[in-house]
């Protein structure tokens, strides 16, 4: 039982109630109720403790309430918080060179959600290509993979292959191409002169994290640097630290023009969001042309800044990795035993279920109940992603949890 801030005691039971009376149904909740979170735990209102392996989709890469990210996001509450971009303020340029530097890039327009930066850089491609490339206007065509997931905007849902994301929301926005996946020779395909970018995930995270088959990734910068297209990546669950490195692509010794950044770099705590690359890309946009009143804001700025030093120093990198490994060695030796395959890189795993077991939601129902947080998705599949603070004994711990639901 806990207290609303006007005195008001509530049980969980209550608190569910009130989530379905008065809260929008687009989402289908496990019934936790949390009501506080530390590292790589997080407790609800009447007292137990779980160990969370989902860190907000990648949002929580550092855990819940990093100090460093407290901290910073405390200083600056005691500051400024808004000035919206009708002026500058102490804290934005210092970010966007910062953040260039850790991505080795040359600009940055910073966005709050992912979604945001999404769209974003799809606007930025296009005026690239009429203002640099020729395309004609209105003409320019986007090239993006099938089982993507880029948000849920009209114009992302309007390439998804999703229909749940898709049902009753048209009509949708045109001029992209849907190509599958994984598949050079398809991509290579549907390229034209109209082309303006490629938008790509370096590794498919709403999909199950589907990793590429190896040289993809590489054929498709050489199939975008042939045709004089951009390539976009979208790392917003992939990168900082996930994967193992700062960027996913970064694996594959690879290169994007534009990349798209969200999720961590928040620090868990507000929105935040970027496009980073090429000046000679992001700098076609003109005052005027595009903008946003929350985008780069002082607050969002001095956590950026935390979470750029985070990641500075490597650790993070490091730990994915390392505690991957472990992650990887232990799912792996569940394939056979009830589980069909697991895929992924770093602290970050895609774990299909075998036929016959239990559904990906009743899979997490069943681990709540033993004390780990996860959520399933594409039905049979849980997407495991503890914070990489987490230690080697907890992490231990839930994959313990995991076998004892799994295996049979």
């Amino acid at each position: 039982m806990t207290a609303d801030p006007r005195g008001a005691q509530y049980t969980a039971a209550e608190f569910l109630a009130l989530d379905e009376e008065w809260s929008t149904h687009n989402y289908h909740p496990l019934p936790v109720v949390i009501s506080r979170a530390e590292g790589a735990w997080v407790t609800d209102v009447d007292g137990n403790r779980y160990l969370d392996f989902l860190s907000g989709y990648s949002a929580l890469n550092f855990g819940h309430r990093h100090p460093a990210l407290v901290a910073a996001a405390a200083e600056q509450l005691g500051k400024v918080t808004l000035t919206s971009r009708a002026f500058h303020h102490d804290q934005l340029g210092a970010y966007c060179r910062e953040l260039a530097e850790l991505t080795g890039t040359e600009m940055v327009l910073p966005m709050n959600s992912g979604a945001e930066a999404v769209e974003s850089a799809l606007k930025v491609a296009r005026k690239w290509a009429y203002r640099v490339k020729g395309i004609p206007d209105g003409a320019a065509e986007i090239v993006v993979a099938g089982s993507n997931f880029h948000g849920r905007t009209t114009t992302i849902v309007s390439f998804s292959t999703d229909e749940t994301a898709r049902a009753d929301f048209g009509p949708f926005t045109p001029g992209f191409r849907i190509v599958k996946y994984g598949d050079a020779e398809s991509l290579r395909a549907a390229v034209t002169e109209r082309t303006a970018a490629v938008l790509v995930e370096p590794i498919q995270g709403e999909a199950g994290v589907v990793v590429p088959p190896a040289g993809y990734l590489p054929e498709v910068r050489r199939i975008c640097d042939e045709a004089g297209v951009l390539l976009i990546a979208d790392e917003i669950q992939s990168g900082l630290a996930r994967a193992g490195e700062v960027l996913a692509l970064d694996h594959e010794g690879v290169r994007a023009d534009l990349y798209t950044l969200g999720k961590a770099l928040g620090g868990g705590i507000l929105p935040v969001s970027a496009v980073v690359g090429r000046r000679d890309v992001l700098g076609v946009l003109r005052p005027g042309e595009h903008g946003s009143t929350f985008g780069g804001n002082p607050l969002a700025c001095a956590v950026g800044r935390a979470v750029i030093r985070l990641l500075a120093t490597g650790e993070f990198q490091q730990r994915s990795r390392e505690l991957g490994a472990l992650l990887h060695a232990r799912l792996g030796s569940l394939v056979g035993r009830g589980v069909a395959e697991v895929r992924g890189r770093g602290l970050w795993a895609g774990v299909d279920i075998a036929p016959g077991g239990p559904s990906g939601r009743a899979a997490s129902e069943a681990l709540a109940r033993r004390g780990v947080l996860c959520k399933e998705t594409q039905d049979s599949t849980l997407r495991i992603a503890p914070p990489l603070v987490i230690s080697e004994v907890d992490l231990e711990r839930g994959l313990d949890a995991m076998t004892g639901v799994l295996t049979r």
